[in-house]
């Protein structure tokens, strides 16, 4: 705890940080609001001392898990093993702490783009302190801390539209194709240190439509095991992604969600789990990208980048 500096709270709670109380029960979609945004520990303790975090970022081994982009919206606090809140970051937070204990920080995301299913990230590894010293009416300030994924995460597909191949086909009733933005480190594509190019579709009038899914099949999870897709998008029209699922005599097409419009980048995190375990005699799963433009504009873009579709092992 040496590195990290303890001020008098009272002087750091003068700045202009929201803190937020918020509460889930562990599972998607049911969120539990806590009435105080901390839980109080087996102790007579009445002053709490204080936690910031200004960000969680994610580091990878880029040839294996691909680009670190990522949208950490929360974390989810647990001392000695009891949850603590649900903060949104950047966070100020209060525990009912004193001397050394365990924390643990696990980073949360929005599951399926949605803010009401706020869920720790499965695949992110928690940021653990084994002998954290809380000291009362003081600020703890972590700064910027870092996640990395878990060693035993199988990452079926990635596609980041740096190499000469692109990883999605184009159905028959497509009217238009996917291709890498042109030149490198164009400013309409998603740049980052490992990033010069991305996907562009562009539709119009004359070829309104675009389906496409990914070329391989994966055999993935079907007994409840985590399985998501991550994607970082922008587009100016909704384009939808789903699951298409080849079974003994038949094909199943299942819609996902709506990438909606956004003149930025973004990045979504897909739950597959629930559409993967629902078929449990299926030979494999292929992700489709559809979109149709708009009877009001001319043209539309759709970009797309870091396409991952990854598990637990």
């Amino acid at each position: 705890m040496d590195a990290l500096e303890s001020v008098n709270s009272k002087e750091i709670l003068k700045k202009d940080y929201k803190v937020y109380y918020f509460s889930f029960l562990l599972g998607l979609g049911f969120i539990l609001l806590l009435a105080s945004g901390c839980r109080k520990m087996e102790s007579s303790q009445a002053i709490p001392s204080y936690i910031k975090i200004d960000s969680v970022y994610l580091d990878t081994y880029y040839p294996v898990q691909g680009s670190a982009s990522q949208e950490i919206s929360d974390v989810w606090v647990y001392v000695d093993d009891q949850q603590m809140g649900v903060f949104q970051l950047p966070a100020l937070f209060p525990i009912l702490a004193e001397g050394n204990h365990r924390l643990e920080i696990r980073p949360g995301i929005k599951l399926n783009g949605i803010s009401s299913t706020r869920v720790p990230y499965p695949f992110y590894q928690p940021i653990v302190f084994e002998n954290f010293n809380f000291v009362p009416d003081s600020v703890m300030d972590l700064g910027n801390i870092k996640t990395e994924y878990y060693e035993n995460i199988k990452f079926a597909w990635l596609e980041d539209f740096e190499g000469s191949c692109i990883s999605i086909r184009e159905s028959e009733t497509s009217d238009t194709t996917i291709e890498q933005t042109i030149p490198a480190d164009s400013p309409e594509a998603f740049l980052s240190d490992h990033s010069s190019y991305s996907g562009k579709i562009v539709l119009t009038q004359s070829n309104p439509m675009f389906w496409g899914y990914s070329f391989n099949g994966y055999d993935l999870p079907r007994d409840g095991t985590p399985v998501a897709l991550e994607l970082n998008f922008k587009t100016d029209t909704p384009m939808l992604v789903g699951v298409l699922t080849s079974l003994p005599g038949d094909f199943k097409w299942d819609d996902l969600v709506y990438l909606n419009k956004s003149s930025e980048w973004n990045k979504i995190y897909v739950n597959l789990a629930p559409t993967t375990s629902r078929y449990p005699n299926a030979y494999d799963f292929k992700i489709y990208f559809r979109a149709i433009i708009g009877s009001d504009v001319d043209i539309s873009k759709i970009y797309i980048d870091n396409i991952k579709l990854l598990y637990r092992q």
